[in-house]
């Protein structure tokens, strides 16, 4: 998983406990997850389908900063998903995990889905090559 994405806590995020509120970490993870399956799959026709199983480990506060960490976790004919864990950037612990996030591609026209013709060892392949254009350490 990497964790590429990072967020500081702001006063408008937090609830009545001034903690994380669960409502925007949603918010912030359907939105990481959007453009990680946007830049995997190489088109913005996407659409959220599905999100699994949600656990909320432990609470950000004000001036924390998060950092989501992505990866894919099965491909379909049409679809993506994947999985997303929120952690605190200083502690590593973790706030959040939000597993079988699933994002459709759909057609611009009609909203109908549409083969992306991507399988998981060509997104695999792709990664490995777009961190290798970044200078990031791909663990290799």
């Amino acid at each position: 998983m990497r964790f590429l994405s990072r967020r500081l806590v702001m006063q408008g995020d937090l609830n009545y406990a001034n903690a994380l509120f669960g409502g925007r970490a949603l918010e912030w993870i359907d939105e990481e997850a959007a453009i990680y399956a946007i830049c995997q799959l190489e088109t913005n026709s996407l659409v959220t389908k599905h999100m699994g199983a949600i656990s909320f480990e432990s609470p950000a506060k004000l001036g924390d900063v998060v950092e989501f960490g992505l990866a894919t976790k099965a491909v379909g004919r049409t679809s993506i998903t994947v999985s997303c864990l929120v952690r605190n950037k200083a502690t590593k612990k973790t706030i959040c995990f939000a597993d079988d996030i699933v994002f459709v591609r759909v057609d611009a026209q009609t909203q109908r889905p549409e083969p992306h013709h991507k399988t998981l060892e060509m997104l695999q392949s792709q990664t490995l090559k777009e961190l290798r254009t970044l200078n990031l350490d791909t663990g290799e």
